[in-house]
Parts: C-alpha cells; sequence; structure tokens
C-alpha cells in the first residue's frame, strides 16, 4: 500500500488531510485535519475500511485488521499540533524500532 495511495485518495479523506501518521507493529498514529464536510468518525471508519480491504489483498487474508473505536484529541493550537506531530514522529524510536525517526519507512 503505498502512502500516496493514502494521501491522494479523495474518497477516502473527503476534505480531511492527513497531516502526519506513522504505522507501528500494533496501531497506527495520526494527525487530522477536519474539513467542513465530513465527521472524524466517518473519515476513521473510511480510512479503516479502506487501509484493511487492501492490506488483506496484499496479505492474502480476510477478517477485521483494525480494533473498533479509536482516540481521538482535538488540538487547539500551533504548539499542541506541533507537540502531537512530534510525538507521532518519535513513537519507533521511542519503541525501540529505529535509532533516528528519520530512518523508520513507514510515516509521514
Amino acid at each position: 500500500m503505498a502512502v500516496t495511495a493514502l494521501q491522494a485518495d479523495a474518497a477516502l479523506l473527503a476534505d480531511a488531510r492527513l497531516l502526519s501518521w506513522v504505522l507501528m507493529p500494533d496501531h497506527w498514529h495520526g494527525v487530522l485535519q477536519l474539513g467542513s464536510t465530513t465527521s472524524l468518525s466517518r473519515v476513521v471508519n473510511r480510512f479503516k475500511t479502506c487501509t484493511a480491504m487492501r492490506a488483506n489483498a496484499l496479505l492474502q487474508r480476510k477478517g477485521p485488521l483494525w480494533f473498533q473505536g479509536f482516540h481521538d484529541r482535538a488540538l487547539r493550537n500551533e504548539l499542541e499540533l506541533d507537540r502531537a506531530r512530534e510525538y507521532i514522529r518519535m513513537n519507533p524510536v521511542r519503541a525501540g524500532l529505529c535509532e533516528r525517526a528519520e530512518d523508520y519507512p513507514y510515516r509521514a
């Protein structure tokens, strides 16, 4: 599944923008900027559905990929946004998956 496919799929994100993300071995973190027409729940549902279908096809498997539900947090200013993006960027380092965040391939 190409990064560009997720970022460019207008049907997936509607008018939301994916600002940063990291795929960890057992979870995914993302920062979304919502638009005015689609709710967070709808964007997350589309994301989970699309990525599960693509991953299952690539892995030649069936069944759920993601747990139900999600955790969200509103970012109210640029400082909170910067902190969230840095947390996401450094998540693979904290987990011991790489020494430098830039070396981790599953992020944007």
